[in-house]
């Protein structure tokens, strides 16, 4: 079980927003976790708002900042957007184990939109590039 489910999402946020949370308990799945907290929260436009600017801040806070990355973080935002509009659920864990693909199939979900690897270009670090292949509803 991920670590970071031992906060409320309030909780979370909070820790995330302040940089007072652990590093190691931010995972893939806590990303999609903030996401989901802020897109309910915020809607969708102010949640790409918000995460990126927290997230800047918080792997500058730990040292990381070349773990940033621009089009990823947008994606993964857009990503749960997607599903939670598909979604009957009221909670982060009910709705992670509904849409396991955000976990285990990222990538293979990324590749639906882009015809080239995001993950390796340095552009797409830096900027948010919009899908080649298909765009995100």
């Amino acid at each position: 079980m991920e670590e970071h489910y031992q906060f409320s999402d309030e909780e979370f946020n909070r820790q995330f927003e302040t940089c007072k949370l652990d590093p190691g308990l931010f995972s893939h799945e806590a990303h999609l976790r903030l996401a989901w907290i802020h897109i309910n929260n915020l809607g969708l436009i102010k949640a790409e708002e918000t995460i990126q600017n927290q997230l800047q801040n918080f792997v500058a806070h730990v040292g990381a900042k070349d773990k940033y990355h621009t089009t990823v973080t947008v994606v993964a935002i857009k990503a749960v957007y997607h599903f939670m509009k598909r979604s009957k659920t009221r909670d982060f864990k009910s709705f992670i184990a509904e849409t396991p693909q955000l976990k285990t199939n990222f990538k293979g979900l990324i590749g639906r939109h882009y015809s080239y690897d995001i993950f390796k270009s340095d552009k797409a670090k830096t900027e948010f590039l919009e899908p080649d292949l298909h765009p995100f509803d």
